[in-house]
């Protein structure tokens, strides 16, 4: 882990993100970055001084934007809006999600067009660097105007208002910020507006699930590996020459990686002379269908580190020009969109995972013991296994619905389409877990498959990776408590370093 992070060197990304959520590090702005600051909020103190109505600045929100606001109130106004619009619902977000999502807006900030304070940008980081978790609901934005509810949740903690959770146990926010020598803020013109416009919660939990996405869809690659060997299937659907003719980026990989994955495979070199002539799509497919995912993901991954450095306020602050425009940078459909797209493209990789572990439990399939228990009727196996793998596939169905395809127009009908943005976000954050626990119960079957395949041997790279979880988990000799041989596998996968198992050229 890196010793400290500076925000304006360089354009932040998910890997970074993905960094600093693991736990506090020394976060800085940079020179120029405080200077944009600067300037932007110096452009809001010359427009207010102007006299003329500016939505956000000397005005009310949303539908009320025609009302005027007395000069004397405008402080008010700002910590008016921050109780208001603090009204979410549901669990809590993660600490993960809530320190990137205080990152996050950390970021957006720094643009410089938001025209808040330098204080208040270096009070977000002072969250972050003490690590003060403002408790935050994941239910109640609609992304548009950007994630209202939950970045109000975040803003309060600047105030001294509401809960945090620091230091092990949930506290008031002003006493979190008092004990670390910090005092609330007093939110200027505008800082209000410009701390819950954006698009930084769904942001947040949609990008940490699908970092969480693009490492179970490598796992996916070495997983599928394994039932290869375990299914004795051929490697020939890999082959170089299948792809090349049909280019898709995804493609090529995947059957690369298997490829590498599968050399010198003695199980292989035990059948090549059989009679079976073509595999279940399950097997066969693997590059055509993995691959689709990853490219999906990649798009993905594009959109994310796009919309993670963009300024997404509204109005927005233009300090070359001196001016505030008004837009509409807050509306969460690229990110709406995109994450609908990788909950769908996730899904499918649990769904042939699932298909894969019922080829590997059948012996009319298999040509092993049913269930792959050496004792069938005494013992039951991975029958049920593969019914939990079934209960979840049908859950992501449900959840790769599209959100983005709904709006529910909002504040008087100003706010007549929005996006769902977050909706999407949590459900892709589901899926991803639903899909981890499918993938752990395929690696359940493959590996005992191949304990069932003695003495033959499977590849090398295979066997290395099924030694690794033969140290989490043994054969299954006899029946035992299943459910924790999925939760154990399900946390070894997750926390697996497969960036670290696979060379660079194979990822």
């Amino acid at each position: 882990m890196k010793n400290n992070f500076t925000i304006g060197h360089l354009p932040l990304t998910l890997a970074d993100l993905g960094m600093l959520v693991k736990q506090p590090v020394p976060v800085q702005l940079s020179l120029e970055v405080q200077e944009k600051i600067t300037h932007g909020r110096l452009c809001v103190e010359n427009l207010l001084h102007s006299g003329r109505a500016i939505y956000g600045v000397n005005t009310g929100f949303g539908a009320l934007a025609e009302v005027r606001i007395d000069d004397d109130q405008l402080k008010e106004l700002q910590r008016r809006l921050i109780v208001s619009h603090a009204a979410g619902v549901g669990a809590p977000l993660s600490v993960q999600e809530v320190r990137a999502l205080i990152v996050l807006r950390a970021q957006v900030l720094s643009t410089g067009h938001a025209g808040v304070r330098l204080e208040v940008v270096q009070r977000l980081l002072d969250l972050y660097r003490y690590d003060i978790l403002p408790i935050i609901p994941e239910k109640g934005s609609v992304g548009a105007s950007g994630d209202l509810a939950p970045l109000a949740h975040l803003a309060l903690a600047l105030l001294g208002e509401g809960d945090v959770w620091h230091q092990g146990q949930i506290k008031t926010a002003k006493e979190a910020l008092i004990s670390c020598g910090l005092s609330p803020l007093v939110l200027e013109a505008k800082e209000g507006l410009a701390l819950v416009n954006g698009t930084q919660a769904m942001s947040a939990v949609g990008g940490l699930a699908l970092l969480n996405a693009q490492h179970l869809a490598l796992c996916a690659d070495v997983i599928g590996a394994l039932s290869v060997e375990g299914m004795m299937a051929s490697h020939t659907p890999f082959d170089a020459r299948i792809a090349n003719v049909r280019p898709h980026p995804g493609h090529i990989n995947v059957a690369k990686r298997l490829r590498l994955l599968l050399e010198d495979s003695q199980i292989m070199r035990a059948h090549a002379q059989c009679n079976k002539v073509q595999d279940a799509y399950s097997f066969r497919c693997m590059p055509q269908v993995h691959g689709a995912t990853q490219d999906a993901l990649n798009y993905v991954s594009g959109v994310l580190n796009t919309e993670i450095n963009a300024a997404t306020d509204n109005p927005l602050v233009f300090s070359d020009d001196q001016v505030l425009l008004s837009g509409g940078n807050f509306h969460g459909q690229p990110v709406a969109l995109a994450l609908d797209f990788a909950a769908i493209a996730l899904a499918e990789l649990a769904n042939i995972s699932e298909r894969r572990i019922e080829q590997l439990l059948n012996p009319n399939l298999s040509g092993l013991q049913a269930f792959l228990t050496q004792a069938p009727g005494q013992n039951s196996g991975y029958m049920m296994a593969q019914v939990t793998a079934a209960s979840l596939v049908n859950e992501n169905k449900m959840l790769a619905y599209p959100s983005s395809v709904d709006s529910i127009p909002t504040s008087a009908s100003r706010e007549d389409h929005v996006s769902m943005g977050m909706t999407s976000a949590r459900k892709l954050r589901q899926i991803a877990e639903n899909v981890s626990f499918v993938l752990a119960i395929e690696l359940l079957c493959a590996a005992q498959a191949l304990d069932l395949r003695r003495p033959l041997r499977p590849a090398k790279r295979v066997g290395e990776f099924h030694h690794a979880f033969r140290q989490c988990i043994p054969m299954l000799e006899a029946d035992r408590f299943l459910s924790l041989d999925i939760k154990r596998a399900q946390a070894w996968l997750c926390d697996y370093p497969i960036t670290s198992f696979l060379a660079p050229s194979e990822f």
